[in-house]
């Protein structure tokens, strides 16, 4: 029952990205195949919520250079056992970078990837299926990096592939791009 709201909304999502599509089809059996879909101690994989934070122009994105991955990566984590995806990328966007004052474009899902997590410590390797939302900030109000970052940046969107080349963070960005 819990799992409802999230396979509502991703069997209304769609995409016109043959890769974008074939990963959301791989969520939708997770979700319909794994009961506890939302919590981290599903050692495969678990449902994880991002927010591509934008400024009110839609010319910059936040993103956080991740303390263990070593990458520029959107904000967002773990649902840590609660199926309002939505509010957990809120609430990881809010505590990764201290912004206060942040609002969903839309309460749609914005984009979905499925990503493997490298093995860390005791944590296996196993996968982040990714459901992704479009949130806005203003790139005035101080930012506050967070234990899980070195850093904290308003970056060019335009520029984005000075930052990474990764495909699960360009799609995103030219799907933004396509906004304006």
């Amino acid at each position: 029952m819990h799992r409802n709201l999230l396979l509502t909304k991703l069997r209304a999502y769609s995409t016109n990205d043959n890769h974008e599509t074939e990963m959301l089809h791989r969520i939708i059996q997770f979700v319909e195949a794994n009961e506890n879909c939302f919590e981290r101690s599903l050692l495969i994989g678990h449902i994880t919520a991002s927010a591509f934070i934008v400024n009110k122009n839609r010319t910059h994105t936040l993103l956080t250079h991740h303390h263990k991955l070593e990458k520029w990566l959107q904000l967002g984590g773990h649902a840590d056992g609660n199926p309002e995806v939505l509010n957990v990328a809120l609430r990881e966007a809010e505590e990764e970078s201290g912004l206060k004052i942040i609002h969903a474009i839309s309460e749609n899902v914005f984009d979905v990837d499925v990503h493997d997590i490298p093995e860390h410590k005791n944590v296996p390797a196993h996968l982040h299926y990714d459901v992704r939302f479009l949130i806005e900030a203003d790139e005035t109000h101080p930012l506050i990096i967070s234990s899980e970052s070195k850093d904290l940046a308003w970056i060019p969107i335009a520029k984005i592939e000075d930052y990474t080349t990764e495909e699960s963070m360009l799609r995103p960005m030219r799907k933004i791009l396509l906004m304006k």
